[in-house]
């Protein structure tokens, strides 16, 4: 069953990918420094996990930005490869931003907030196709922030600098720490104000945000991130109505050291972050908490080899998570093959992982009713415009 739907699946992403041009934006006006542009991607998915197989729309985005003043610019886009019922929408990016300064510039709205480089390299420029524990905004990872940001860099941009404020929601579900801006709101979601920010060094000269080498060019990013949550007490629903598996969480903190090294088609990734987090009732045991408390330590190391220089590329991954509602760390390791039609702007990519001790459960241990592995395969096209 496994190969049967590997088969159609690649069939049906390859048509996609055969069928797309070279595109990088859409620019729709361009005048004495004013100007309208038009962009999105386009991410076809096949999964298969256990028995169990799907083709769907992992991504579908557009984007919209623009200027009618000298400095000032600004951008929304929004998600529709996940709706459902009436949630037919979700915003992702949506601010204005200011360059009018030397050394940097200044969003506000709604923006990524800056921790964890592997957050901040786009979907779109990942080796892998899901991103691993450190970069998930599901277990730790504070997303995008509805606030102010600031873009800063010296020295010819060796060193760079992201430092962001503003309102960040938070799940109750006590099976993770899933950040996400309150723009998206869940309505039992905790609200609460954070800060965050990292410093990135680049001594070889500016890299940016994005996997693989494709450029053959030596480069390497040292970098630190940390943030900060404290909830603000205006949306605690399971206080006095507690519901199994739900705990308001009262605040988080984070950092984060991470590095990305390039050079001669080889690349790689590493990241190491240390989450804390306490819930508002402070003897609250359940999922990743133990006594109102938790310590998650995420672990990822990716890396590839492009066995056809900027068309071809081998790579594979390792990464865990550990959290004192845990008896056992989780972990996934990764191989894959990345094709490269056009860069990353299109792109098939095929991924194996396999997972063990799934949400923390010891796999030998027989007594519990759960799965503790998992083996799941990933195959996407992508289509960047």
């Amino acid at each position: 069953m496994i190969e049967r739907g590997v088969r159609l699946a690649l069939v049906a992403l390859l048509a996609v990918a055969m069928g797309a041009a070279h595109a990088s934006g859409i620019t729709l006006y361009k005048q004495d420094g004013q100007f309208a542009k038009l962009g999105g991607r386009i991410q076809m998915q096949y999964h298969q996990k256990d028995d169990k197989d799907k083709i769907f729309l992992r991504r579908f985005r557009l984007y919209v930005e623009g200027s009618l003043y000298k400095d000032w610019k600004g951008k929304f886009q929004w998600e529709m490869g996940k709706a459902k019922e009436d949630d037919e929408f979700a915003l992702k990016s949506a601010y204005f931003q200011y360059t009018g300064f030397g050394g940097g510039k200044i969003h506000v709205g709604n923006s990524k907030s800056g921790f964890s480089r592997e957050w901040m390299i786009s979907s779109k420029k990942q080796q892998l196709i899901e991103r691993s524990f450190v970069g998930d905004p599901n277990y730790g990872i504070p997303g995008y922030m509805l606030g102010v940001r600031f873009d800063g860099y010296a020295a010819d941009k060796r060193v760079t600098y992201i430092l962001s404020a503003g309102s960040m929601s938070l799940d109750p579900d006590d099976g993770k720490l899933d950040f996400d801006t309150p723009v998206n709101d869940r309505g039992d979601w905790n609200q609460g104000w954070a800060v965050a920010g990292r410093l990135d060094y680049h001594p070889f000269g500016y890299q940016s945000m994005s996997q693989g080498d494709l450029k053959g060019k030596q480069g390497l990013t040292l970098g630190l991130g940390a943030f900060s949550w404290s909830n603000d007490g205006d949306n605690n629903k399971y206080i006095k109505n507690p519901k199994d598996g739900m705990a308001d969480v009262d605040s988080a903190n984070g950092v984060e050291i991470s590095a990305g090294y390039r050079n001669a088609g080889f690349s790689v990734d590493a990241q190491y972050n240390l989450i804390k987090a306490g819930t508002v009732d402070g003897g609250y045991n359940g999922g990743i908490f133990k006594n109102g408390e938790t310590t998650i330590t995420q672990m990822a190391l990716e890396g590839g080899y492009m066995v056809v220089p900027a068309r071809l590329e081998l790579v594979a991954g390792i990464q865990s998570m550990e959290a004192d509602g845990y008896s056992e760390a989780w972990t996934r390791n990764s191989v894959g093959i990345n094709w490269f039609l056009r860069g990353h702007d299109i792109k098939v990519q095929l991924s194996y992982r396999q997972g063990e001790n799934l949400f923390g459960k010891d796999a030998d241990d027989k007594t519990l009713n759960v799965q503790k592995d998992k083996d799941e395969l990933f195959l996407q096209a992508q289509y960047v415009f």
